[in-house]
Formats: structure tokens, sequence, C-alpha cells
């Protein structure tokens, strides 16, 4: 799973993906090296599906955006000043590519998890890698609190067959954690820090 973060070695095969969400279709850019390549993920679109029945306005943060699709989709329904941020430069490029096409409004930089970050969100929200071991995913999660205005959400995606029970357990420790959706395995999570 290292090549989502560094895969200067793997060969660049750009191909176009089209995503339908609420009788809307976009079209993006993905490669070799990226997340979810040939297509949109389950528990991405679990998370995106429950979002759009929520009110998201203000700052908003997609961390891990990969080549973008969470973030352009949701600036598309709602308004807001939106950041997309990933470690993997080849998503950072393709993220790109993917706001102009899709003609929305969102800086994309890099960013390895909140070392490039200099201001705060009323919403963070990621499909965090799971796959980097609990220590990294820890940082996505816990570290969003410094991130986050007060009384700002945290909404992350987790299967509960990669310790979406553990989470939900620590996050409790150190906020609300209220689950807003599960499907299929899937647990779309709010935690808003104490």
């Amino acid at each position: 799973m290292t090549h989502y973060f560094t895969n200067d070695n793997i060969e660049s095969n750009i191909k176009e993906i089209l995503v339908k969400v609420k009788d809307n279709t976009f079209s993006f850019y993905t490669d070799n090296g990226v997340f979810s390549k040939r297509g949109l993920d389950f528990g991405s679109r679990s998370l995106i599906d429950t979002v759009l029945d929520m009110d998201i306005h203000g700052n908003v943060l997609d961390i891990g955006c990969g080549y973008g699709v969470i973030g352009i989709i949701l600036s598309s329904f709602f308004h807001g000043n939106y950041d997309l941020v990933d470690v993997n430069k080849r998503a950072i490029h393709l993220a790109k590519m993917n706001v102009s096409k899709n003609k929305v409004v969102a800086n994309v930089f890099y960013s390895d998890i909140y070392s490039d970050i200099t201001k705060k969100y009323d919403f963070i929200i990621t499909n965090p890698p799971i796959r980097v071991g609990k220590d990294i995913l820890y940082k996505f999660l816990f570290g969003a609190k410094d991130y986050l205005v007060l009384g700002g959400s945290l909404i992350f995606v987790i299967n509960k067959d990669q310790g979406a029970k553990s989470v939900i357990k620590d996050l409790s420790l150190v906020g609300k954690v209220e689950i807003l959706n599960r499907n299929k395995g899937f647990f779309v999570i709010k935690c808003i820090f104490n």
C-alpha cells in the first residue's frame, strides 16, 4: 500500500471515469498509484451520500483527497471554501486537473496529514487510508481536533472489519461521536471534539 504515498516509480496511465451522484455526472481523471482508480469506491460513496443529507458550509478540508472525488462532489452541492490535500504528488496533480474539469472552486495542495495545514475548518471530511496502520490512521482522526473550529465536525468513513468499533470507542474518550450511517459494513462517523 505504500504506493499511495510514494508512487514515483509507478508508470502513469491516466484514465477517465464517470461518477453519477444525485442525477449529476462528474468526470475524473485517475491513474496508477492512486486509491480507487477504477471508480468511486463504496466507502467514499457512502460518505458522500451521507454528507449530502447534511448542511455543509464554511471552511471544509478533504484530507487524503486522492484524485479529489469527495471534495469536488461536495463542493458542487454546498458553498464553502474547500481545501483538498494529499501526500501523494500524483494524486494532487490529478485533483487539480479534476477541479478544473468539473468546474468547481477548490484549493488543492500537498500536506503530509496536517503538516501544511495553517487554518481551522468547520468540517474535516475523509476516507482515511486504513492499511497504513493504526498510528497514521489516528493521526488523521485525532489530529483533526487541532484544525477544527470550536464545534467543528470530523466526518469519516471506516469499515467495521477494519477497526470501526475500536475507533469509535477511542474517539468517544475525546469527543462526542455519532454514527451517521451504516451501509454494508461501512460506518460513516461524525466526531465533535471536547
